[in-house]
């Protein structure tokens, strides 16, 4: 904007500076030629280029330039009149013809400037509502194909859950007759003890891979309050401080301590934020700085979660929020489809930026309370 403004006003003084040269060169013409050629009406030129470009009281000066130009040439020419003030009064008059000229053109001047940038700012609203309705309609389809895969979950997690309980249940009661025999007989029954372990671990697995599907295709209904987003990442974070100090990330906060409050579920908020902030330190094998910062933006509270970590390739950023889409070895792929699905019920956005090698951002965008 600066540099906008900075080329005007140049613009503005350079058009002043050749109007005038053009208005005395004009004088000086008027007077070398004499009454031989009619050239007053050429001072309509340096006039209606000051008036176009300049502004109105720049052209006004123009015009008075080049009235006294006329009128110096036509007093050093020797013109005769009947009276002394008839060379004054068409001085007169040719400055008030200037004066219309120069009052409509910077008029007309205004009223293009007031069109252009009217339909500059409809046609910028009309592009952000276009960006908007792109936006919606993804996040119809979104939520769409997010229930169906819920539903399909919460079938195959109720058809494997019932099976799985069984299966510990029997491992359980062949741990104990392992230990029977092992006592009866002398012998050690370590061997089966780890494979026992192993199948334990193993189940345990997939029963909370199933708690996570069934999360996320039953999400309750958002308890709102008003929540203060600045006391909720200052209390939980600080929770959190051990595990960033094992994996040696650095935790850089900036919050707004006059953010308003946002009307949310304080527990759903937090399980879509720890999602973004678990992914971050993922992302930093080798440790760095996670960067949480809270503010906010007109009617509009922004969260911002960032890494100094691996980044994401495009084909990752393309295919973040697709269930059971995922880069990680036990991953499910539903936590920040999970987290798309919280911050969507809230009436939110999230978008992010990410550099391969340098790191990702996530910002989550929610509305304020009503009256903030």
């Amino acid at each position: 904007m600066k540099a906008v403004a900075a080329f005007s006003v140049r613009s503005k003084v350079l058009a002043s500076i050749a109007a005038a040269a053009l208005a005395i060169t004009l004088g000086v013409l008027d007077y070398v030629t004499g009454r031989e050629l009619a050239i007053s009406a050429f001072y309509l030129l340096p006039t209606c280029l000051a008036a176009w470009v300049a502004g109105r009281l720049a052209s006004l000066a123009i015009g008075a330039l080049c009235t006294a130009a006329w009128l110096i040439s036509d007093l050093l020419n020797g013109a005769v009149y009947h009276h002394p003030l008839i060379p004054v009064w068409n001085a007169i008059m040719l400055f008030a013809f200037f004066f219309v000229v120069v009052w409509l053109l910077t008029a007309f001047r205004e009223s293009h400037d007031f069109l252009e940038q009217t339909v500059e700012r409809r046609t910028a609203a009309l592009r952000a509502e276009m960006e908007e309705r792109r936006r919606l309609e993804h996040a119809k389809l979104q939520a769409e194909r997010l229930a169906v895969v819920g539903s399909l979950a919460a079938k195959v997690a109720h058809e494997i859950r019932n099976p799985l309980g069984s299966i510990s249940l029997n491992l359980d009661l062949l741990g104990e007759e392992l230990n029977t025999l092992a006592d009866s007989s002398a012998r050690s029954p370590e061997q089966c003890r780890t494979l026992l372990r192993e199948m334990r671990s193993q189940i345990l697995r997939i029963t909370q891979v199933l708690q996570e599907y069934l999360q996320f295709a039953r999400m309750p209904k958002p308890q709102r309050a008003a929540v203060s987003i600045t006391n909720l990442l200052e209390e939980k974070l600080n929770f959190m401080q051990p595990l960033l100090a094992e994996k040696d990330v650095e935790l850089e906060k900036a919050f707004d301590p006059d953010l308003p409050p946002v009307e949310a579920d304080p527990e759903q908020l937090w399980e879509a934020l720890l999602n973004l902030i678990r992914n971050a330190v993922d992302a930093m094998p080798h440790g760095g700085n996670l960067g949480v910062s809270a503010n906010r933006s007109d009617s509009k509270a922004l969260i911002r979660i960032s890494d100094t970590g691996l980044g994401m390739t495009k084909e990752q950023a393309r295919n973040l929020f697709v269930p059971f889409f995922t880069t990680k070895r036990d991953g499910t792929g539903l936590g920040l489809a999970h987290t798309l699905q919280i911050i969507n019920e809230h009436g939110g956005k999230i978008d992010y930026t990410t550099a391969p090698g340098k790191g990702s951002t996530f910002t989550i965008e929610l509305p304020l309370a009503a009256g903030a």
